[in-house]
Order: C-alpha cells, then sequence, then structure tokens
C-alpha cells in the first residue's frame, strides 16, 4: 500500500484503523489526474468487452479466442452501438443531477432523470423506471417486492461516479449509493454498487488490490449472501493463487443458482449482481494490478462481461492515474474524447472536469480543506451498510413454457407461493402507433393491480405481472384485459412459480 502523508504524529502510537478519522493529503494535480483515469478505464473496459456481452453464460472464454482491441476502437464503437455505454451515460445521468442541483440533490430528481431520458433500459434499471413512471417512487422502485430485478447488476454498474467523487471516503460514497442505488436495487443488487463504490474511493489511497478488495467488503454486512460471496472469492483465491479459472468453477459450483432475474432462472445467464462483482474481484486479485491482464480475466470470466471490465478498467484507472494507463489502451480513445455519448450532452472531457470539481465539494462537505495545490481529506473508517436481503424464502420450483398469444383475458392455477408471468404487448404491424394495455391482475379473486403493458420497448414493463408471498398452496390468476385492441396482442412467454422451499424433482402445475 502507497504510504501516504497524514496529520496524526507516529509518536503517538495509535493504529489508524482504530481510530474514526484521519487526515490524508493528495495533490491536486494527482487527484484530478486519478478521477481522469477513472472514467477513462471504465470506458476502455465496456469497450473491451463489447462484442463478448452475454455470449459467454454459464462458461468462460477460452484462453485461444482473440478479443479485439484497437487504435479508435471507443469513437467506433460510441458511432456503431451508441447502446453499449449505458455504464457511462447511466453514470452520466447523475452527474448531470448533481451539477445541477447540487450535492444534496432529492432523491427524487434521480429518480426522475433517469426514467425520463431517453435511453432504453434493461433489467432492475427498466422495471424502476416503469415503477417510477407509474406512482412507485424510490426506494419502493426498487424492492424486491415491486422489482424481480432487485439482485441484478445494475447499479453495481452505475456506482463509479459515487466513488469518483469521493475520493479516500468510502462512508460518503456509501451514503450516496443509499441515495441512487435503492432507486433501482436492493439487497445483493444495491450492494453490488456499494461494494464497488467503496473499491473506487479507496483507490485513490492505496494501490494495494488485496487490501482494495478486504477493506471495501467491510461496507458490506457480513450476513448478507453477498458479502459471503465475495469472501468466498477472496478465500479461493488464497487457495489457488494461480488458477483463476479453478475459483471460477467453484463460484459457479456455490453460487450460481439464480432466484431474483426471471430472465435467468433455469437457464444459463447470471445477471446477480454478487456473481458478476465476483468476476470482478477475481479480475482484480488474479490480475494483480496489471492493467491488461485484469480486465482479459474479468470478461474472460462471461455473463455480463462488458460491464465487468469496467469496473475492474475504471478501478485500475482510479489507481494508476490517467497518466499511468498504458498508452495501448489509450490508443483506443482516439478521436472519443470530445465526444457527447448518446442521450447525453456530456463527453468525457466534460465529465473530468465536472468529476473533479463534485469531488471537490465532497471533499469539503465531509470536513476536508482545498488548498492551492493539495486537498486535506477526512478519510472515513469503514463502516457496514444496513442489511437487506431480497427474495428471502422465494425458491423457485416450476417453469412452464407457454409461447402462444393471450386472448382478451388469460387464467391459470399453480401450487407455491408466487409466481413470475413474462410476456410482452406488440404490434400487429410495424408501422402502428405505440399502445398501451390496461391489465387487471386477480389472484384468488382478489385484484392486486392494474398492469400498463406497453408495446413501446422504453417504456415496456419487463415482466407482464408477479407475487411473491402468497401462503403455501394451490391459486388461481386472472388477468383480463380492459381495453383490448385487435391491431394488437400479448405474447406469452413463460410462468415461473416459486415456492417455500426447493422442491427437487416436484412440478407446479400451470394449465
Amino acid at each position: 500500500m502507497k504510504k501516504l502523508k497524514i496529520s496524526i504524529p507516529a509518536m503517538l502510537g495509535l493504529s489508524l484503523l482504530s481510530l474514526n478519522s484521519y487526515s490524508q493529503v493528495i495533490p491536486l494535480s494527482t487527484l484530478k489526474d486519478k478521477i481522469k483515469g477513472g472514467w477513462v478505464g471504465q470506458t476502455i473496459g465496456v469497450s473491451f468487452g463489447s462484442y463478448t456481452e452475454f455470449k459467454y453464460n454459464g462458461t468462460f472464454i477460452q484462453d485461444e479466442q482473440t478479443i479485439p482491441w484497437e487504435n479508435g476502437y471507443v469513437k467506433k464503437l460510441m458511432i456503431e452501438w451508441p447502446d453499449l455505454f449505458d455504464d457511462i451515460y447511466m453514470d452520466l445521468t447523475f452527474v448531470d443531477v448533481l451539477e445541477k442541483q447540487g450535492m444534496d440533490a432529492p432523491v427524487d430528481s434521480f429518480a426522475n432523470a433517469f426514467a425520463h431520458a431517453p435511453y432504453n433500459l434493461w433489467h432492475a434499471n427498466q422495471a424502476a423506471r416503469y415503477n417510477i413512471l407509474n406512482g412507485i417512487k424510490a426506494p419502493a422502485s426498487g424492492h424486491w417486492r415491486n422489482n424481480p430485478h432487485s439482485d441484478d447488476i445494475d447499479y453495481q454498474i452505475e456506482a463509479d461516479f459515487a466513488g469518483l467523487m469521493n475520493p479516500g471516503m468510502p462512508n460518503s460514497a456509501s451514503q450516496m449509493s443509499d441515495k441512487v442505488g435503492h432507486i433501482m436495487n436492493y439487497g445483493d443488487g444495491w450492494y453490488g454498487g456499494v461494494y464497488i463504490g467503496a473499491i473506487y474511493s479507496l483507490a485513490f489511497v492505496s494501490d494495494d488490490i488485496n487490501y482494495l478488495v478486504n477493506e471495501a467488503l467491510k461496507s458490506i454486512p457480513q450476513k448478507s449472501t453477498f458479502y459471503q460471496c465475495i469472501s468466498d472469492v477472496i478465500q479461493w483465491h488464497k487457495k489457488y493463487p494461480n488458477d483463476w479459472k479453478q475459483t471460477w468453477f467453484e463460484l459457479q459450483k456455490k453460487w450460481s443458482s439464480e432466484n431474483g432475474c426471471p430472465e435467468g432462472i433455469f437457464a444459463p445467464l447470471n445477471i446477480d449482481a454478487k456473481v458478476n462483482s465476483a468476476y470482478v474481484v477475481i479480475g482484480l486479485l488474479y490480475g494483480g494490478g496489471d492493467f491488461a491482464k485484469s480486465m482479459e480475466i474479468a470478461t474472460r470470466c462471461g455473463q455480463d462481461s462488458d460491464c465487468n471490465p469496467s469496473s475492474v478498467g475504471g478501478i485500475l484507472g482510479t489507481i494508476l492515474g490517467y497518466s499511468k494507463i498504458p498508452e495501448y489502451w489509450k490508443n483506443g480513445l482516439l478521436g472519443a474524447e470530445d465526444m457527447n455519448f448518446k442521450y447525453t450532452s456530456m463527453s468525457l472531457n466534460n465529465v473530468y472536469e465536472l468529476g473533479y470539481q463534485h469531488a471537490l465539494k465532497s471533499v469539503v462537505k465531509n470536513g476536508g480543506k482545498v488548498n492551492a495545490q493539495d486537498v486535506v481529506i477526512v478519510a472515513q473508517k469503514i463502516r457496514p451498510v444496513k442489511l437487506e436481503q431480497g427474495f428471502e424464502g422465494v425458491y423457485a420450483i416450476d417453469k412452464v413454457v407457454l409461447n402462444k398469444t393471450m386472448g382478451v383475458t388469460y387464467e391459470f392455477d399453480f401450487e407455491g407461493t408466487g409466481f413470475s408471468l413474462r410476456g410482452a404487448a406488440n404490434k400487429n404491424q410495424r408501422e402502428l402507433p405505440e399502445f398501451s394495455y390496461d391489465a387487471k391482475v386477480y389472484v384468488d379473486g382478489k385484484l392486486i393491480e392494474v398492469a400498463h403493458l406497453s408495446t413501446s420497448f422504453r417504456y415496456r414493463r419487463h415482466e407482464l405481472t408477479w407475487k411473491y408471498g402468497l401462503l403455501e398452496g394451490k391459486h388461481h390468476v386472472k388477468i383480463e384485459l380492459t381495453n383490448p385492441d385487435n391491431n394488437y396482442h400479448i405474447r406469452l412467454a413463460d410462468c415461473l412459480v416459486y415456492g417455500s422451499k426447493k422442491r427437487d424433482g416436484i412440478k407446479a402445475h400451470v394449465k
């Protein structure tokens, strides 16, 4: 770990970790270079993993398979595939709110900004967008009972800004994550962002990868499955220090089962935050601080293999600073740094300066001082955030493939404690205007909601309807369209059934 200039005389003989706080001095030039490196690193990482994203689910990318990189690669992707950069433009949405409304901007400002933004969203973000636009505010918008994707990776890939604006202040990063991360996530999904944000924050004051990975984990409650998963990875790294693939196999065996994201249940897809955070940790630990090796390992772990190297690249970019990122990788940025990311009015060159100014404000807000040549940061003894665990007592026990078009009504029976019905509203002809069905959903004869099922990808509901926490037993579900239109239809994909415990070999019945 790098030696830090501290304001407590060594003669006092006090352990730094036993104190609530101590001051750290960082030159302004170093602070700016690290913030710039963090933004550049994540942009390089998401670009590097671009074409492998979700192409390798339940497996890893073999060593002999080349992952391309070339001069000007980022600009090429920004033109040809702008939606790839959701890792960046989601962060920029929150940076923009801070810039316009200040460091104490209310949670509704962040929620409304991304809910009304013109870009497309997926998983927990899209479920939260639907919730917010339909009157379910944060933090309820991210709660697992209202958001089946609450354990997904979404805030993990958006928490970079929270760490970068809180250099050496992981608790302040966690406070920002509490506000923003609960818009779309809960439990393990939220912890993914808290953890990544804490690593970023600590990366300003240490270049010791083992320290960063272990120290940041102190921000997560030990009783959570997220903590247990990452702790396992750290122990497997000690046991297999030269074999990341063995650690990958151990992770798959113990932690790859999915109970959150309906798309990933009984399927190879795993977008769960703890598993993908584990891939980030594998990249960091086995990469040993090497920028290229770390990103490549995180990418080769598969699943969300653009977002995970983006986190790794951003963290290492923060450790190294922009000036020390290898030229081979920075050459990929040629022509890109002045380009606005699609859906935004912000480029990398813009956010370098905004991120720096926000970090200075955060330092002062938390008791530090900005001098002519340096900043004095009141560092923070890291403490865990609150314990919360989604999907407790919820186990997927059956998946019934439907693949049929729904009529004005659809009814089915199941035996268990909950269900999730997947499908989508569609146009019969492409040139038709967008349309939204209003669907009354009854469970055991009781109206539980009126769902709004839009044909618009931007405003769609990720699942048609769901319900958790019913009493174990037989249940009847009825969905009724109150505004049927023959120009449109709803295609039913499948129905998941949940129970209160795992039941191997026992089938629920959906008619």
